[in-house]
C-alpha cells in the first residue's frame, strides 16, 4: 500500500489507519480533517471558522478509527478540509470548491480560474480517491468483497432548524445493508434514528459511495452522526460502540 504523496508544504492528502487490516470492511472518511494546506494560507478565514462544521465533519475521524479497529478494517481518511475541495462531490460540481458555506464567504474560493480548480483536484482530491480505490482493489485481489462504510457527521442545526436525529442512515436505491442497519439501530433505547433524514445519498451529488461501492456492486453503508453527539472523546466512544453493535446485528440479516 502506497503512502500519501505530500505536497510541497508537506501536506498529506490522505491518511491510512490500520492499513494491514484484513477484515470484511473498508472504512472511508471524506471530511476527516479541517487542515488547509500551507500553500493555500487560511482561505481568507479566521481560526474559529476552520473549527466549524463548514471545514470538516466534527468527530467523524474518531468514530472511523474506532470502527476500523473493532472490525480490523483498513480506513482511509481524507487529509484536507472540505473547504479546499470537497472529496464527496464530483470535481465539476460548483459546490466542490464552495464560495459560500452555511452563509460564510470563503474569499480564497471566489471566482477561481479553471486551472486553479483543476490543480486543487489533482493535488488533494485525486490522491485520496486513488488511495480508497487501492485499498478496495487490494481486498478484491485476494478474494474479499469488502463492505464499504462511509462515516460522516452533520451539524445539529441548519438554517435555524434543529435536527433531531442523533444518527442517520443515508442511502440510495441499494438498501441491502441500510434496512437491516436501521432495524438494528431502532432497537437501541433512547436514541432518534433517521432514514435519509435530513438528506439521502444522492448518486448525482455524492461521489465516494456511488463511485467506489455502487459501481462495483459492493455492499455499503453511509452514516451521519450528529456533531453534538460526537464532539468529545466520550461521545465518539459511545456512538462508535452503538454503531459497532448495531452493525454486527445488521450483518446477520444480509
Amino acid at each position: 500500500m502506497s503512502s500519501a504523496t505530500a505536497t510541497a508544504s508537506g501536506h498529506a492528502p490522505f491518511r491510512l489507519f490500520n492499513a494491514a487490516g484484513a477484515g470484511s470492511f473498508v472504512v472511508i472518511c471524506d471530511h476527516a480533517s479541517n487542515t488547509v494546506p500551507a500553500e493555500l494560507g487560511d482561505l481568507g478565514l479566521g481560526p474559529a471558522d476552520l473549527q466549524r462544521h463548514i471545514a470538516w465533519d466534527i468527530g467523524a475521524a474518531g468514530v472511523t478509527e474506532l470502527v476500523a479497529r473493532r472490525f480490523d478494517a483498513p480506513a482511509v481518511l481524507c487529509g484536507t478540509s472540505r473547504l479546499v475541495v470537497d472529496c464527496n462531490r464530483y470535481p465539476d460540481d460548483p459546490t466542490a470548491i464552495p464560495e459560500v458555506s452555511d452563509g460564510t464567504r470563503i474569499p480564497a474560493n471566489e471566482s477561481l480560474p479553471a486551472a486553479i480548480r483543476a490543480a486543487r483536484v489533482q493535488r488533494y482530491f485525486d490522491p485520496y480517491h486513488a488511495a480508497v480505490a487501492e485499498v478496495i482493489e487490494a481486498a478484491l485481489a485476494v478474494g474479499r468483497r469488502p463492505v464499504i462504510l462511509a462515516i460522516h457527521s452533520m451539524a445539529p442545526e441548519m438554517s435555524g432548524t434543529f435536527r433531531p436525529w442523533q444518527i442517520t442512515v443515508s442511502s440510495g436505491p441499494d438498501r441491502r445493508l441500510a434496512d437491516p442497519m436501521l432495524a438494528a439501530l431502532r432497537r437501541v433505547a433512547g436514541i432518534t434514528v433517521g432514514d435519509n433524514q435530513p438528506y439521502a445519498m444522492d448518486p448525482a451529488e455524492d461521489y465516494s459511495v456511488p463511485v467506489h461501492a455502487v459501481r462495483r456492486g459492493l455492499l455499503h453503508l453511509q452514516i451521519e452522526f450528529r456533531q453534538d453527539e460526537v464532539g468529545s472523546l466520550a461521545g465518539i466512544a459511545r456512538w462508535a460502540a452503538i454503531f459497532n453493535e448495531a452493525l454486527e446485528l445488521a450483518l446477520v440479516s444480509v
